[in-house]
C-alpha cells in the first residue's frame, strides 16, 4: 500500500508541477464552455436576439401599410425597409435572413382572392439558403398579419360593401357554378346589411368600444419551461458540461502519452525492476488520473457555479457519481492508449481523432437532441454521451439520483472494459519481455 500510494503521489506532484498542462486543463474548459453556453442561451437573464430580414414595400395600400406596421412590432423581428436590389444584396452576402417583398397591388388583389381563392397575388421571399429555419419562422409570422389586416378589410361594412356586390352579381349570373361561395357572401351580406341598421338606429345611445375586426389565430399559448429543479435552463451548464468531458479526456490522452515516453526513455523497465508488480504500477497510474480528472470537473463547475450562475439542481450525491465514474472512464482511457499505442506521436494522433469523435456524438459541441434520431439511438454506444447526459440531468435538468445510476453503471462498464484491455495487453507484453 505505501508503493501504491507513493506512485499515486508522485503522478500528482509531476501533473501540478506542469502548470502549462494545469492551466491548459482548466482555462480552456472555461473559456470555450462560456463562449458556447452563451450561443446556445446563456444563463437565460438576456433574451434572444432579433431576427433582422428586409421588407421591401411596392404597394401603397392601406392593407400593406397594416401588414407592415405588424411585422415591425412583433417582438422576434427587425425589420429594415429597403429597396429591392439593397434587400437582395444583403440577404446574398449574410448581412439579412430573409427579405419579403409586397409587390404593387397587394391589398386589392389579396382581397378579390380572398374567398375565390383565384389569381392569388405572390409575395416573393429571398432567403439566406443557411437560415431555412428562420424562413418558417417569418414565414409563419407573415401568414399571420397578413390574414389579420386582409381579413380585417373583407369584413369591414364600408371596405368590403362594393366586393360583395360585384362579387354577388358575377356569381348570380352563373349560380351553378359555385352555389356554396354565393350563399356564403349573400348571408355576409345580409348580416352587413342587419349591423348596419342596427347602428343607425342606435345613434342617440353611447357606442360600444369597438372590437378588432379581422380572423386572428383562435387561441393563446401559455409557455412553461419544465424542468424538476428550481432553476431555469441555463445554457452554461451543458457546455461547461461538454467542455470539461472533451478537455478531460485530452488530460487523459496526455497521461497515456506520458507511460510510452516513460517506455521510449526506459524509465518504465526500471520502474517495474522494483519490488513493485505490474498491476501495482498500473493501479497507481489509473488513480492519480482518476483524481485529477475528478478534480478539474469540480474546479471548473465550481467556476461556472460562482460566475454564470450554474446551480446542481438535481442530486449533489448524483452529480459526484457521474463524475467520479466519468473519471474511472478517463483513467482507463489513459491506459488503453499507453498499452495499445507504439510510439507516443502515432498514439496521440489516433487517440485524438477517436476522442474528438467521441466528444462529437457524445453531444459535446451540440447537444445530441439536435442530431437525428438514428443517430441519438447510435451515440448511446460512446461513453460521452452518458457523461454528459448525466451531467446535464444533475445540474439544470434538476433530475434526482436515481437518474444519475443508469449513466454511472455505463460509465463503470466502459471502465472496466477499457481497463480490462490495457491490463491484458500490458501482461502479453511483459510476457514477451
Amino acid at each position: 500500500m505505501s508503493a501504491l500510494t507513493a506512485l499515486v503521489r508522485k503522478d500528482l506532484i509531476l501533473y501540478l508541477s506542469n502548470r502549462r498542462a494545469l492551466l491548459i486543463s482548466l482555462l480552456m474548459p472555461i473559456v470555450l464552455g462560456a463562449f458556447f453556453g452563451y450561443l446556445f442561451g446563456g444563463s437565460g437573464a438576456v433574451s434572444n436576439g432579433k431576427i433582422d430580414i428586409a421588407l421591401v414595400q411596392l404597394d401603397d395600400s392601406g392593407t400593406s401599410r397594416k401588414i407592415a406596421a405588424g411585422l415591425k412590432g412583433d417582438s422576434t423581428l427587425n425589420v429594415q425597409e429597403l429597396p429591392l436590389a439593397a434587400a437582395q444584396d444583403k440577404v446574398r452576402h449574410g448581412k439579412l435572413s430573409v427579405a419579403v417583398v409586397l409587390p404593387a397591388g397587394f391589398g386589392a388583389a389579396a382581397k378579390n382572392a380572398f374567398f375565390g381563392g383565384r389569381n392569388k397575388p405572390a409575395i416573393a421571399v429571398y432567403y439566406d439558403p443557411s437560415q431555412q429555419a428562420v424562413l418558417a419562422m417569418v414565414k409563419g409570422m407573415l401568414t399571420q398579419y397578413v390574414m389579420q389586416n386582409v381579413s380585417a378589410e373583407m369584413f369591414d361594412i364600408k371596405a368590403s360593401d362594393s366586393y360583395l356586390n360585384t362579387s354577388i352579381d358575377a356569381l348570380q349570373r352563373n349560380a351553378s357554378q359555385n352555389p356554396d361561395l354565393l350563399k356564403m357572401l349573400s348571408s355576409v351580406k345580409e348580416y352587413q346589411s342587419r349591423t348596419a341598421k342596427k347602428e343607425e338606429n342606435s345613434v342617440d345611445e353611447k357606442p360600444a368600444a369597438p372590437e378588432q375586426a379581422g380572423l386572428s389565430v383562435p387561441y393563446s399559448t401559455n409557455d412553461q419551461a419544465l424542468t424538476s429543479g428550481l432553476q431555469k435552463y441555463n445554457g452554461y451548464a451543458h457546455a461547461f458540461a461538454g467542455m470539461s468531458v472533451q478537455f478531460i479526456l485530452f488530460m487523459g490522452i496526455d497521461a497515456g502519452i506520458a507511460v510510452l515516453l516513460w517506455r521510449r526513455m526506459g524509465l518504465w523497465n526500471r520502474l517495474l525492476a522494483a519490488p513493485i508488480t505490474l498491476n501495482t504500477v498500473l493501479l497507481a497510474r489509473a488513480l492519480s488520473s482518476a483524481i485529477i480528472a475528478f478534480v478539474i470537473l469540480c474546479v471548473i463547475f465550481l467556476f461556472a457555479m460562482l460566475v454564470l450562475k450554474v446551480q446542481i439542481a438535481g442530486s449533489l450525491p448524483g452529480f459526484i457519481g457521474v463524475g467520479i465514474c466519468f473519471a474511472l472512464v478517463t483513467a482507463s482511457f489513459g491506459l488503453l492508449i499507453a498499452a495499445f499505442g507504439k510510439t507516443p506521436e502515432a498514439a496521440r494522433g489516433l487517440a485524438m481523432f477517436a476522442t474528438l469523435i467521441m466528444v462529437m456524438l457524445g453531444g459535446a459541441w451540440v447537444p445530441s437532441f439536435l442530431f437525428p434520431q438514428w443517430l441519438q439511438t447510435l451515440t448511446l454506444a460512446v461513453p460521452t454521451r452518458w457523461a454528459v447526459d448525466g451531467l446535464d440531468a444533475m445540474t439544470w435538468r434538476g433530475l434526482g439520483f436515481d437518474t444519475a445510476l443508469p449513466a454511472m453503471a455505463v460509465l463503470l462498464g466502459f471502465a472496466v472494459l477499457f481497463g480490462g484491455l490495457a491490463v491484458w495487453r500490458f501482461r502479453r507484453d511483459a510476457l514477451k519481455e
